[in-house]
C-alpha cells in the first residue's frame, strides 16, 4: 500500500492520466478520423498531454479547492 501522505499526488496522477487520455482520444479522433494507426497516434498524444497535465493538476487543484470553498455555504 502507498502511504497516505502521498494521496494528493496519487490523486493528481490518476485524475490527470484519465482526463488527458479521454481528451486526447477525442481530439485525435476529430483531427485524423478513424485511421489504421489511430491507437499509436492517440497514445503519443496522450503521453504528451499527460506530461503537461500532471504538474498542472498539482498546481491547479489547490487553487480550485480554495475557489470552491469560497463559493459554497459554510456549515
Amino acid at each position: 500500500m502507498i502511504p497516505r501522505k502521498y494521496s494528493q499526488v496519487l490523486f493528481a496522477l490518476i485524475l490527470s492520466g484519465l482526463m488527458s487520455l479521454m481528451v486526447s482520444g477525442i481530439a485525435t479522433l476529430r483531427a485524423v478520423g478513424p485511421v489504421a494507426d489511430f491507437g499509436a497516434l492517440w497514445i503519443s498524444a496522450w503521453l504528451t498531454a499527460w506530461l503537461f497535465a500532471f504538474p498542472l493538476v498539482l498546481v491547479i487543484a489547490p487553487l480550485a479547492r480554495r475557489a470552491v470553498e469560497s463559493l459554497v455555504a459554510k456549515p
